[in-house]
């Protein structure tokens, strides 16, 4: 079989899931309080590769879930042991609930049939958070991961979707990280050892494809 029948035989759209890592504002967007990040995610197109992936998985079928990262005020709950997180309480813009910060970034489009699922502790999309159940309710069997960061939570969040016996697709220039060079690095060294790696265009164009019948 070849890989883009691969590939396609992979993304089926009833046992397919789009999962979108920390694209919010606070992150990826113009007052983030990530710049670095922020810039390099728009630089290198991977947030509008982001969100032509979801509008393709909405076209076809395919249940989006954007994973969010947030914090109470007040703090309570969160993690205080890593320097990331000591880091991210000093931060100018916090992701708080409730704020702007913590809304899905533009030019990402979200329906009333998305899920939108946030976390207030450590640093996986997945792990400690409604995903996986929702993954299971909804039949999934592939899970399509794009975002931000290369740096922590999309290898996390590959690495738990594995574990859970999902099939991992990532679409290499639908994430981000910094340094830039680090991205290309980390998807050759450590995700393509676990996860299907792929393009925006080749996930696209499997989504947008023929419609196919699912074996049951």
């Amino acid at each position: 079989m070849a890989a883009g029948e691969r590939l396609s035989a992979l993304l089926d759209p009833p046992s397919t899931v789009l999962l979108t890592v920390e694209c919010q504002q606070g992150v990826v967007g113009v007052d983030s309080a990530l710049p670095e990040l922020a810039k390099e995610a728009r630089a290198s197109g991977a947030l509008a590769n982001v969100a032509r992936l979801v509008d393709a998985a909405h076209a076809s079928g395919v249940q989006v879930i954007h994973a969010i990262a947030e914090r109470r005020p007040d703090g309570r709950g969160a993690n205080h042991n890593a320097r990331l997180f000591h880091a991210a309480e000093r931060l100018p813009v916090q992701q708080l609930t409730g704020t702007a910060a913590v809304r899905v970034a533009p030019p990402i489009e979200v329906t009333e049939e998305d899920f939108v699922v946030r976390r207030l502790h450590g640093l996986s999309p997945i792990h400690g958070t409604d995903v996986d159940a929702l993954l299971r309710n909804l039949g999934c069997r592939t899970l399509v991961i794009a975002g931000v960061s290369a740096n922590v939570a999309v290898p996390n969040a590959v690495f738990d979707a594995v574990n859970r016996g999902y099939t991992a697709v990532v679409p290499s220039d639908a994430i981000a990280g910094v340094p830039a060079d680090y991205t290309p690095a980390m998807i050759r060294n450590t995700l393509a050892l676990v996860a299907t790696v792929a393009t925006t265009d080749e996930v696209v164009g499997c989504l947008r494809g023929p419609r196919r019948v699912t074996r049951g």
